[in-house]
């Protein structure tokens, strides 16, 4: 039909005609159609019905677990009834609202020699927490934090998780909005990290977000994979986490537009790792860093250039 898949997210195919733009979602059976013509799109619906046994469920309104609702101002994502059966599934239906996902400052230890609790009930409301963050980021610290201990929690885990399940009680219908923008909107990404967050193995923790204008399109909160030895390096690390997820947002984002990726603006709140970044000059304070983050480029004979990339 004409249909392009795009490079970089493989579940969506695009279609370009004119001043025409049609962008289809696709998980397993299920499609998702938008574009910036009504025609184009119920072209598309009855061509696909004479090829394919389809039913149209008109204006997107629940998708995979998510609650969409479509305003004159924009397009609301939220799981409330997702939501709620976690409550059920550990049992926190009409608890006490907890204002904070996570009590400031908290250390758990994977060594934990406190009485274990059931794996496989922690494993499912850790899960389960775990979609949840796909509409809600200001889950995404506190339950990448209590998923480290899924292989063997204790009595001093589970309380941790019952606080996440307490501030969801509270904030069940939170979500997200997107603003309708009839003006062109910049791609721009925050970083940040802590230092030696993990008692265990030392290890930082990174955070990322991505706006597109006013509304935020990606998060993550993500144990680094190295031990940072200072601010500096812990600071780097993130940035260069945000720094490969936005040019992958730009590059996907001008794709679906049909035009070149725009330059991702980043903001770093370490002058050290700025610094670093704009000058990385390797001296004997952060030589380590050079060292540990090089990569090494080797040039290959010609048949070794002209074989495929393992």
């Amino acid at each position: 039909m004409g249909f392009k898949q795009s490079e970089h997210e493989h579940a969506i195919y695009r279609h370009i005609t004119g001043d025409e733009i049609l962008l289809i979602g696709v998980y397993v059976d299920d499609l998702i159609i938008t574009g910036s013509s009504k025609g184009a799109i119920e072209r598309f619906k009855d061509e696909m019905k004479t090829e394919f046994q389809m039913s149209d469920l008109g204006l997107l309104s629940f998708y995979l677990g998510i609650e969409v609702q479509q305003h004159g101002d924009g397009i609301s994502l939220c799981q409330a009834h997702y939501a709620s059966r976690i409550l059920q599934l550990g049992g926190m239906e009409g608890c006490n609202p907890a204002h904070t996902p996570m009590e400031e400052r908290l250390k758990l230890s994977r060594e934990s020699t406190a009485k274990e609790v059931d794996a496989t009930k922690y494993r499912q409301i850790v899960g389960s927490l775990r979609y949840l963050v796909h509409t809600r980021p200001d889950l995404a610290f506190a339950v990448g934090f209590v998923s480290r201990f899924m292989e063997r929690p204790t009595v001093e885990h589970m309380p941790a998780v019952k606080r996440i399940l307490r501030y969801v009680a509270g904030t069940t219908h939170y979500g997200l909005h997107y603003w309708r923008k009839t003006k062109e909107a910049q791609l721009i990404g925050y970083s940040d990290s802590d230092l030696a967050g993990d008692i265990d193995t030392r290890k930082s923790t990174s955070g990322t977000l991505f706006f597109l204008g006013n509304n935020l399109v990606s998060w993550q909160s993500l144990k680094q994979r190295v031990v940072a030895q200072s601010s500096c390096e812990a600071e780097y690390v993130a940035a260069t986490t945000a720094a490969t997820q936005g040019i992958w947002l730009a590059r996907l984002l001008g794709e679906l537009l049909g035009r070149k990726a725009e330059t991702v603006e980043l903001m770093v709140d370490s002058k050290s790792a700025l610094a670093l970044a704009k000058n990385p000059v390797f001296h004997e304070r952060s030589k380590h860093i050079d060292i540990r983050r090089r990569h090494r480029l080797v040039a290959l004979p010609p048949a070794a250039a002209a074989a495929p990339p393992v």
